[in-house]
C-alpha cells in the first residue's frame, strides 16, 4: 500500500475506534495507583499488570519486573517493525498523586467521566487523566492502530512504564542500570509534557533541573515562654525567615554567591521567537488570581518560567500552629526549599552554595542542620537533533499549526537518567494543558488532547520510520 494511503487508513481507524480507546483509558483510570501511600501498593501492582496485559494484546512481549519499590513494565515489539527506522524507547508512568483534599473533587476521583469544561470543551475528569495515564495511552493506542490496520509497527519499539515517578523515581535509576541491556534504543520518547495552548503542539527541548533541600534551625533546648524569654532568647523562626528572605533581591535576582555561574542567556533568535509568543501576565497569571511576574525583572515572563533558574520556599514549620494561641518561642524551625536549575548549573554545587549561604548567616547561639532531598541536572537537547525535525513536521501536519520548540520550567529526572545510564537523548512530546489541574482536585485531560494525541503519535511513528538515523 502507498505510504500516504497507509497513514490515512491508520488515522481513519483511530477515529472510527476512538470510543474503544476511551473505554480502555477509563479502565486504567479506575485503578487507584497512588504510589505515595502504602495502602495502595496492591493497586500499583494491579496497574502494572493491567498495562502489561493490554500492551501484550497488540503483539508486544510485556513483562512486569520488580524494583525495590513499585514494579516497572518492559514491553518489546520483538522486531515486528520493518527495521528501517530508529528503534525508540517510550517512557511513561502509571502511578498517580494522592487525591487529597477529597472534598474539593466534583465527583469520585477514580470514577472517570467525560463532561463539559466551563468554556464548553469536552474533558476527561479523573485522577491520572492527564498525568500520566492519558498521555501514556495516546502512544499505546497509536501502536494499536498501526497493528490493527497494517499488522505491524512502522519501527521497533520498547515501552518502559514505571510506578514511582510521583515519588521521585527513587528506585528507577538502579532498575535502569540493572536492565540497560534490554533498553537499548536510538533515542527515548517521553509523553509527560504539554502543548503551548489548546491548538498549538509543542516539543519540549529543555527541562530545568532540581535541587530540593531542607534546613533546620535550632536554638534553645526546649520551647520557651515568650513572656519570660522574649527579647533575650533567639527565635529560630525569626532567624530562618530573615535568612530565607534575603535569597531574592528587589529585582527578583537570587543573591546566593555563585548561583548564576555557568548560566547562559538564550540565543538571540530563540529569544526573539519566544517574545513573539506573547506570554503576558494577563494570559499566564490572571487565571490563578495574580497579575505581576515575581521573577527577574529584566527577563521576559516566558524566560522566568522556562529557561531561568529559580529558588522557592515550599514550606515552613515552627512553633505552635494549632487552634487558639500559645505564646512560645520554639526550639527549632525548618523550611523546605527547591531550586529549579538550567543548563550549566550543577546540582551539587548549588546545594553547597545554598548551605554555605545559610550557615554564614546563622547566629552563634543557633545550630543548623540540613536534610538531603531530590536532585537532578537540567537537560537541553541539540536543536538540530534529527528526530526533532521529523516529529515537528508530523505534529504540524496533524494540528495544522507549526509545532513549537520550547523550554519547560519543570523537571523530569528520568530524562537525565536516560542520558547518564542508557546514553539516550529524549524527545519530549505531550498533549497536556496548563489548566489540567495535575496534582490537584478535578484533574482533567481534554478529549481533544487524547484523540489528537493518538493521531499525532501515529504520524510521528511514521515520520521516525522514514527519517535518517
Amino acid at each position: 500500500m502507498d505510504k500516504t494511503k497507509q497513514l490515512t487508513s491508520v488515522l481513519d481507524h483511530v477515529d472510527a475506534n476512538f470510543e474503544r480507546s476511551l473505554n480502555r483509558l477509563f479502565d486504567l483510570l479506575r485503578i487507584k495507583s497512588i504510589s505515595a501511600d502504602p495502602a495502595f501498593d496492591a493497586d500499583c501492582e494491579k496497574a502494572a499488570e493491567h498495562l502489561a496485559a493490554d500492551i501484550a494484546s497488540i503483539g508486544f512481549s510485556a513483562e512486569v519486573r520488580p524494583t525495590a519499590g513499585h514494579p516497572a513494565l518492559v514491553a518489546k515489539s520483538n522486531g515486528v517493525g520493518p527495521g528501517k527506522g530508529a528503534h525508540v524507547l517510550f517512557y511513561g508512568h502509571y502511578d498517580v498523586q494522592p487525591v487529597d483534599p477529597l472534598d474539593l473533587w466534583n465527583r469520585p476521583p477514580f470514577d472517570p467521566v467525560v463532561t463539559k469544561h466551563a468554556d464548553g470543551r469536552d474533558i476527561i475528569v479523573a485522577r491520572g487523566a492527564e498525568d500520566d495515564k492519558g498521555q501514556v495511552m495516546t502512544f499505546i493506542e497509536a501502536c494499536r492502530a498501526w497493528k490493527d490496520v497494517t499488522g505491524s509497527l512502522p519501527l521497533d519499539i520498547t515501552i518502559l512504564i514505571e510506578g514511582e515517578e510521583e515519588i521521585g523515581s527513587k528506585n528507577f535509576g538502579p532498575f535502569l542500570e540493572k536492565n540497560k541491556k534490554d533498553l537499548t534504543a536510538d533515542f527515548a520518547l517521553v509523553c509527560d509534557t504539554s502543548m503551548w495552548d489548546q491548538n498549538t503542539p509543542a516539543i519540549t527541548t529543555s527541562l530545568r533541573g532540581l535541587v530540593y533541600d531542607e534546613v533546620i534551625i535550632k536554638a534553645a533546648n526546649r520551647d520557651l515562654h515568650s513572656g519570660i524569654f522574649g527579647g533575650g532568647a533567639q527565635n529560630p523562626i525569626r532567624v530562618l525567615t530573615r535568612i530565607l528572605g534575603g535569597i531574592h533581591d528587589d529585582n527578583g535576582h537570587i543573591t546566593i554567591p555563585g548561583f548564576y555561574d555557568g548560566v547562559k542567556d538564550l540565543p538571540a533568535d530563540i529569544r526573539a521567537q519566544w517574545e513573539k509568543l506573547n506570554l503576558t501576565p494577563d494570559v499566564f497569571l490572571k487565571p490563578i488570581g495574580l497579575s505581576i511576574p515575581a521573577g527577574e525583572k529584566d527577563r521576559l515572563l516566558i524566560e522566568q518560567v522556562s529557561s531561568r533558574p529559580t529558588a522557592d520556599i515550599n514550606g515552613i514549620v515552627g512553633g505552635y500552629t494549632g487552634e487558639g494561641s500559645k505564646t512560645v518561642i520554639p526550639a527549632q524551625a525548618s523550611a523546605k526549599i527547591s531550586f529549579r536549575l538550567v543548563e550549566g548549573q550543577e546540582p551539587a554545587k548549588i546545594r553547597k552554595a545554598f548551605r554555605d549561604y545559610v550557615t554564614a548567616r546563622v547566629p552563634a547561639d543557633c545550630k543548623v542542620e540540613f536534610l538531603d532531598h531530590a536532585g537532578a541536572p537540567a537537560i537541553a537537547l541539540d536543536w538540530n537533533m534529527k528526530p526533532l525535525a521529523a516529529a515537528k513536521r508530523a505534529l504540524t501536519d496533524e494540528w495544522g499549526k507549526d509545532a513549537l520548540l520550547i523550554g519547560s520550567g519543570a523537571s523530569i529526572p528520568i530524562v537525565a537518567d536516560f542520558k547518564r545510564t542508557l546514553g539516550l537523548d529524549t524527545v519530549m512530546i505531550g498533549f497536556g494543558l496548563d489548566d489540567d489541574n495535575i496534582h490537584s482536585p478535578n484533574e482533567k485531560y481534554d478529549l481533544k488532547s487524547f484523540h489528537k494525541g493518538i493521531r499525532s503519535w501515529v504520524r510521528i511513528l511514521a515520520a521516525f520510520a522514514e527519517a535518517p538515523r
